[in-house]
């Protein structure tokens, strides 16, 4: 199968590389021509990195790995070359000027996109690209859930048709990774920490069954999984991320998280769900 991963951050690059290994011939496609280097890992020969979004116009599916801030503009620009693909969002986040999530961006800039899925789980790019056992759920239709389980045979995928429960799950799990973080240098204790993680998870979900979530997704590896990696661990961009915010420092590289709070705040009060907690920490981190 030849596949195009639009995206070569770490994220993207990762998963290339998993691609190539299960088998795949992957086009990766990179606005400045550079990917992400992982130390004692090689890039696989069957990669090829390009600078043209028009490679992957012959691709017979897409996984798309760009940031949530450019993920609009990115889809924009390889509108024209979609030929039916089945695609991939992997991209987690919400738009921070409208509150939209990725699959609402696709429906919107790209229409004829009737076949996608949305890859989410716990996953730290740099363990997929050595080998490291990962687990994601991939939620979509059956054309796309059959692709991605082709192309991402190095991967355990729990299938799901729950779209929205599981972008939820990966928006909501960056900005609660973003306040755990904070919260870790700024609270007054670990009572406090506990609190603040369980009333903020809390609003998450609600926010998401009013959005027509299910309320199994939040169990799934997208929800309690891959909260329980980002919230507890410094690895985590955003969890360092909310570290470094409240030390006074600026974040280092992107911090999802940032833009994921804004975009939840703004989605609920566009609905009329209460989200306290949301709010105060937003208020409190400066954002």
């Amino acid at each position: 199968m030849k596949v195009g991963v639009i995206g070569a951050g770490a994220w993207g690059t990762a998963l290339a590389i998993i691609s190539a290994r299960g088998g795949a011939d992957v086009t990766l496609w990179s606005y400045d021509g550079n990917c992400k280097q992982f130390d004692d890992v090689e890039m696989p020969e069957k990669i090829k990195i390009t600078r043209e979004i028009a490679d992957v116009a012959n691709c017979d599916a897409w996984l798309i790995v760009t940031p949530a801030a450019f993920f609009r503009e990115t889809l924009r620009g390889a509108a024209k070359f979609y030929n039916n693909q089945p695609i991939i969002i992997c991209t987690k986040g919400a738009e921070s000027t409208t509150g939209n999530f990725m699959s609402e961006i696709m429906t919107n800039e790209l229409p004829a996109a009737v076949d996608f899925g949305v890859l989410s789980g716990p996953q730290f790019a740099a363990e997929v690209a050595r080998g490291v056992p990962t687990g994601s759920t991939l939620a979509g239709t059956s054309r796309a859930i059959n692709a991605g389980r082709e192309i991402l045979n190095k991967l355990y995928l729990n299938p799901s048709d729950d779209i929205i429960g599981t972008e939820m799950c990966g928006v909501g799990k960056n900005a609660v990774a973003l306040i755990c973080g904070y919260n870790s240098v700024a609270a007054g204790g670990e009572n406090e920490r506990a609190m603040i993680f369980t009333r903020a998870w809390g609003e998450v979900m609600e926010l998401g069954l009013r959005c027509g979530a299910k309320m199994r997704t939040f169990l799934d590896l997208c929800g309690i999984g891959d909260l329980f990696l980002s919230a507890t661990s410094a690895t985590s961009r955003n969890y360092a991320g909310g570290m470094a915010i409240a030390r006074g420092e600026k974040p280092a590289g992107t911090v999802e998280g940032i833009f994921a709070l804004a975009g939840l705040i703004r989605r609920a009060k566009s609905m009329g769900v209460e989200t306290p907690v949301l709010i105060e920490m937003q208020k409190k981190m400066g954002l």
